[in-house]
C-alpha cells in the first residue's frame, strides 16, 4: 500500500454505523451502508442472509434502543485496512437486549467509507431494562 488511507474520515464512517445502530434514523441509512450491501449471521442456529433494503425496512419499523432508553455500548476492535479504498472493520455494539461482534467490509467510493457487507455475531443477551 503506498497510500495512506484516510483513516479519520474511516472513523467517521464507523461511528455513523454505531449512531444508526442506537437511533435508527433510516435517513442516514444509505450515508452508512451501500446500496448493494448484505448481511449474514446466525440466528436460531441458522445462517442468515439479509439483504440492505431489507435490514432498512426492518430498522424503520422497529423501536430505537434510543427510544426505549437502552445502555448504548460501541468499541472498535480492530481496523484492518487493506487499501486506500478497502478496510474491514470489528466492532462489538449494543442493540437494544442483543450484544455483537461485527465485522463490517468497507469500501471508500466518491471519497465516502460505505459498509458493503457485514457478517454478525450474537455475543450475549442482556435482560431487559425497565422503562
Amino acid at each position: 500500500m503506498t497510500e495512506s488511507p484516510n483513516l479519520a474520515s474511516l472513523l467517521e464512517a464507523v461511528e455513523r454505523y454505531f449512531t444508526l445502530m442506537y437511533d435508527n434514523d433510516v435517513s442516514q441509512f444509505d450515508r452508512v451502508f451501500a446500496p448493494t450491501a448484505q448481511l449474514h449471521g446466525f440466528r436460531d442456529a441458522e445462517l442468515r442472509l439479509l439483504p440492505v433494503r431489507d435490514y432498512r425496512t426492518m430498522l424503520a419499523s422497529t423501536p430505537s434502543p434510543k427510544s426505549k432508553n437502552a445502555p448504548r455500548l460501541q468499541e472498535i476492535l480492530l481496523i484492518d485496512l487493506a487499501s486506500p479504498a478497502q478496510a474491514l472493520v470489528k466492532v462489538r455494539v449494543r442493540i437494544d437486549v442483543l450484544q455483537y461482534v461485527d465485522y463490517l467490509a468497507y469500501h471508500c467510493m466518491k471519497d465516502t467509507w460505505l459498509i458493503t457487507a457485514k457478517s454478525f455475531h450474537v455475543e450475549r443477551r442482556h435482560q431487559p431494562t425497565g422503562t
